[in-house]
């Protein structure tokens, strides 16, 4: 079971990156798809979520600026994030469940399979 995280990097605010998350060993399709993120110092926070049906669900500070999908053919998920802000500045990490919590989707405690993180970092 594998979950790797790739598509962070520099970005100057205003900017936009593309997150991937490839999944492998498990049955993507029937799996709700998280993006979270932590910065230094602080917990890590629901960004957005996706369900198996393509149900989607975002943080407030992110709503209307980050966009997420996914593509059951390629076992893959996305997290589209435009008009970046310093503050968005974190490691990001996708992560599976096969639990149904609706909403809940963006509490970590729901999920028992994590990618690595890739490392976003907006500058000012």
């Amino acid at each position: 079971v594998q979950l790797q995280a790739s598509g962070g990097g520099l970005v100057q605010a205003g900017g936009s990156l593309r997150l991937s998350c490839a999944a492998s060993g498990f049955g993507f399709n029937y799996y709700d798809i998280g993006w979270f993120r932590q910065a230094p110092g602080k917990e890590r926070e629901g960004v957005s979520c996706i369900s198996s049906s393509g149900v989607t669900f975002y943080a407030d500070s992110v709503k209307g600026r980050f966009t997420i999908s996914r593509d059951n053919a390629k076992n893959t998920a996305y997290l589209q994030a435009n008009s970046l802000k310093p503050e968005d500045t974190a490691v990001y990490y996708c992560a599976a469940t096969s639990l149904r919590v609706g909403r809940r989707c963006l509490e970590p405690p729901n999920y028992n399979r994590w990618g690595q993180g890739t490392l976003v970092t907006v500058s000012s």
